[in-house]
């Protein structure tokens, strides 16, 4: 779908008995891909919609799209205005967590319920020397060279705490997307664009029910910020899993969904 002058790529799995929905919000440098064990369990109970956020995954690598979070937080209310939905619970991992609550902040009335899986927060713009140097001519080869000296192993190996996990079909899904060049002049406009996440202030004003996730391994987003989000989330919930890592969806799918269904009906 075509929003904010940029191609959204979005899965809808509609359940015929049920009204809830949930919107799934991946994280940086992820996709939809980052939910495939989490969608079989929660589409037996809920419609399902997730999507990938511009520049990731399927969706365009467009250089015109303004890639701050307040846009696209915006893109995910345009796109589920137009697919009619009129309460839902948006769920968040990492970045998608602060799009989530910025989504929360600008339309309330929209969502019912919040769920925050190792949700980034309280991060900073980047520093001006950094934006500076994206507006230099073929700043995004540097991006890229960056990307590549990382490699999406030892990326996936930060991420996940059971590196047994990590198989050929994992490290496929989550550089797929990378194979495109231009998604590389997009993160360098995403460097420029990215505001700082909310700050505690702002939090204190999001009155909407919330469940914040974590794993206690996480070495990106470490613990100790969802126990500060606890604190500012006036209605807030929280849980953690021992053994885990930032990857949640991916390490403890079944105990996500287990507590995501008891949050939703409890």
């Amino acid at each position: 779908m075509k929003i904010l002058g940029t191609n959204i790529y979005y899965e809808y799995y509609h359940h015929p008995q049920q009204t809830d929905t949930i919107v799934l919000i991946h994280g940086f440098l992820s996709s939809t891909f980052s939910y495939r064990k989490l969608i079989p369990l929660l589409k037996k109970h809920f419609s399902i919609i997730a999507i990938d956020l511009p520049p990731f995954g399927k969706s365009e690598k467009a250089t015109k799209f303004f890639y701050s979070y307040h846009n696209m937080a915006k893109a995910v209310i345009e796109l589920l205005e137009r697919l009619q939905i009129k309460q839902a619970v948006i769920v968040g991992h990492s970045m998608g967590g602060q799009i989530s609550l910025y989504a929360a902040k600008q339309k309330p009335d929209l969502f019912k319920k919040i769920v925050l899986i190792c949700s980034s927060g309280y991060m900073q713009k980047m520093p001006s020397s950094l934006i500076f140097c994206s507006y230099l001519p073929y700043f995004y080869l540097y991006v890229k060279r960056q990307f590549i000296r990382q490699g999406v192993w030892k990326s996936l190996c930060s991420v996940v705490h059971d590196q047994s996990l990590i198989n050929e079909d994992m490290i496929y899904g989550y550089s797929e997307p990378f194979y495109d060049d231009k998604i590389f002049r997009a993160l360098t406009r995403m460097i420029r664009e990215r505001e700082g996440d909310l700050s505690s202030q702002d939090l204190k004003t999001i009155e909407i029910p919330c469940l914040l996730v974590w794993g206690e391994e996480d070495k990106i987003v470490p613990i100790e910020v969802g126990y500060q989000l606890q604190k500012d989330l006036p209605i807030s919930r929280f849980v953690s899993f021992k053994q885990t890592g930032h990857l949640v969806p991916e390490e403890r799918p079944y105990h996500v969904s287990n507590h995501i269904f008891d949050f939703c009906f409890g």
